[in-house]
């Protein structure tokens, strides 16, 4: 029951993002059958929340899986099951500890064990020959757990690759291109083949290549479905094509959540305090523990807030307690014996909404207790300067004092990124002096991590063109003090519009790249715009009476962000889709959901 219950947030919208949900979880089951019996399973930390988010530890239970354990250094206690599954990603470092753990179980294991090792999502040849290094191959049944994609909302998925943007421009790996490539293939085989494909960046153009060729390669899969494709376009995007709105603070209500809390596999974790209620019968543990609130929207509140600027939730939240206390105070009235039959049948619900009224509240007091403060209206303020293109050649005082205070130097590293970014580039003085001055204060291995932010484009000299400024008036991504008027000033609005949004709304109303060629050529990396081979059914079912019928349903675009993207970019996709004019429905992939934050954290290198 719970498991059914679990999917309902992903259907909600024309494409059934819990078709990808139920494919994964079925692969995982099927793999799970294969060890008949009792069986522990010991994960890799990183996969097991988004596993989670297809398949809970309830269900897994009822196909015998006893007990659960993470992938990481140490003993495990004495295990008395025949089958123990690692389930892991293919990394040499965990390839160790899972040697480890089959040497040590091996040693102090009185009964036979089975062990079995399933890859996600796909295996590897050079662990394989590591495992066979360390002398434990023999002992271990390897499968692939082919979980390409990690449904998160109706209209969200994610690919959770944890460095991919740092291992393919940095270390030169393109396994994430691959693991891309082959997330939009299953895509392909559950919704179809997508007519129509554009893309910025050289991401996008290196995982395009690598599907068309993936797909020569194997001419033998048939994609299901591919006459009929759900999805009108795909639109694919590499970060480097936009840093600027990865760099700026997210000023939504789950953007905010994210920055200041983190949200990982839709779960956020908060301080205890503000979760202590009157009826709490030990608010001392309440207050001390840590509170793990799931976030998604299956919880109608939720639903609702996630998307609005954070100035917009306190009245929301307000409007929403009137309209509780109202329905509760419905019980004093007098009441037929059908009336209050009716009013029994709806307290649950009316309970349950009071309950997620009090999480909210709280979760928005702790947000305030941030944005109040005057460091983060300093900091909101340095960004939208930056944005409107204002001081942004020359040293800027407020990075200078954050520097002095030596606060963490991810926060100053956003600031100095998001200037480079929007001035296309520092001044050759300005760059060294900002070098120099970090390094004074934060040690010499921040050296390396400017190395990092200088070879991904991050940082760099100013030349040429001022690019930033042309795309700026080009694509509208900031508003004038002409529009501001009558609308809220307060400095926690959004006058910002990410550019991959701007791109991905050109899309939407021009079906293509039509008007913006000489923009794009601004941008990093090539160009794509592609009509995806059809096969002779589907050029029939593309004839002019299927276009007809098609003006009465929006079209579905889904954008593939290659390289991460944060949840202000999907809250501003998702802006567009309800406008009342709009006939378009966005659905987001990504490879990672991520903030500026962990973006810069990816990209520094551990002391």
């Amino acid at each position: 029951m719970k498991e059914t219950k679990m999917s309902t947030h992903l259907s909600g919208g024309r494409l059934n993002v819990a078709l990808v949900q139920e494919t994964m979880r079925k692969e995982l089951l099927n793999l799970l059958q294969l060890c008949e019996g009792p069986k522990v399973t010991i994960w890799d930390e990183w996969l097991a929340g988004p596993v989670g988010l297809v398949a809970q530890y309830s269900l897994l239970q009822e196909h015998e899986v006893v007990d659960m354990f993470p992938l990481r250094p140490g003993s495990l206690p004495t295990i008395s099951v025949k089958h123990i599954v690692f389930i892991a990603r293919p990394k040499l470092v965990l390839m160790d500890l899972v040697a480890d753990y089959i040497q040590s179980l091996r040693s102090k294991q009185s009964t036979p064990v089975e062990f079995h090792l399933f890859f996600v999502p796909r295996k590897s040849e050079l662990c394989e020959k590591h495992l066979m290094n360390r002398r434990v191959f023999v002992n271990l049944s390897i499968q692939e757990f082919k979980c390409d994609i990690y449904p998160f909302e109706s209209d969200v998925m994610s690919l959770e690759l944890q460095n991919d943007f740092r291992e393919n421009n940095l270390e030169g790996d393109p396994t994430c291109v691959y693991n891309a490539a082959q997330a939009l293939r299953t895509v392909q085989q559950l919704y179809g083949i997508i007519p129509r494909v554009f893309g910025k960046g050289f991401a996008a153009k290196q995982v395009w290549d690598l599907l068309c060729r993936l797909n020569k390669e194997d001419q033998s899969t048939s994609l299901k479905g591919s006459s009929t494709s759900c999805i009108d376009h795909l639109l694919l995007l590499d970060r480097a094509v936009d840093f600027a709105s990865v760099m700026t603070t997210q000023l939504t209500y789950e953007g905010l959540i994210d920055e200041l809390f983190g949200i990982k596999s839709s779960t956020a974790t908060f301080p205890g305090h503000k979760f202590v209620s009157a009826d709490d019968a030990s608010p001392e543990v309440t207050a001390r523990e840590k509170k793990r609130i799931i976030l998604n929207s299956s919880e109608e509140l939720y639903a609702e807030l996630r998307d609005s600027t954070f100035t917009e939730v306190g009245a929301a939240l307000s409007k929403r307690a009137r309209i509780i206390k109202t329905q509760l105070g419905e019980r004093h009235n007098d009441k037929s014996v059908q009336e209050i039959k009716q009013f029994v049948s709806r307290l649950p619900q009316m309970l349950a909404n009071k309950q997620s009224l009090a999480t909210h509240t709280a979760i928005a007091e702790y947000i305030k207790e941030t944005t109040d403060t005057f460091e983060f209206h300093d900091i909101i303020q340095c960004e939208e300067e930056f944005l409107n293109c204002i001081d942004n050649d020359k040293v800027c005082p407020f990075i200078e004092d954050l520097i002095a205070q030596k606060e963490p130097i991810t926060k100053v590293l956003r600031l100095i990124c998001l200037q480079c970014v929007t001035g296309s580039g520092l001044k050759p003085k300005v760059l060294e002096y900002y070098k120099r001055e970090l390094v004074q204060v934060y040690g010499m291995k921040t050296w390396l991590t400017l190395c990092n932010l200088e070879k991904c484009g991050l940082l760099k000299p100013q030349v040429g063109t001022r690019q930033y400024v042309v795309l700026r008036k080009a694509l509208h991504l900031t508003m004038d003090e002409s529009e501001l008027n009558g609308k809220d000033k307060s400095y926690l609005s959004c006058k910002y519009t990410p550019l991959t949004v701007r791109l991905s709304e050109h899309i939407a109303k021009n079906k293509g790249w039509s008007g913006i060629q000489e923009i794009l050529g601004l941008l990093p990396g090539p160009t794509v715009d592609e009509l995806q081979t059809l096969q002779p059914r589907m050029i029939r079912r593309n004839s002019i009476s299927s276009e007809n019928s098609s003006t009465e349903n929006p079209k579905v675009i889904l954008v593939f962000f290659i390289g991460g993207c944060t949840y202000q970019e999907i809250s501003a996709l998702r802006t567009i889709s309800q406008q009342e004019d709009s006939n378009v429905e966005f659905v987001i992939l990504t490879t990672k959901l991520l903030s500026g934050t962990t973006f810069i954290e990816s990209l520094m290198e551990a002391e």
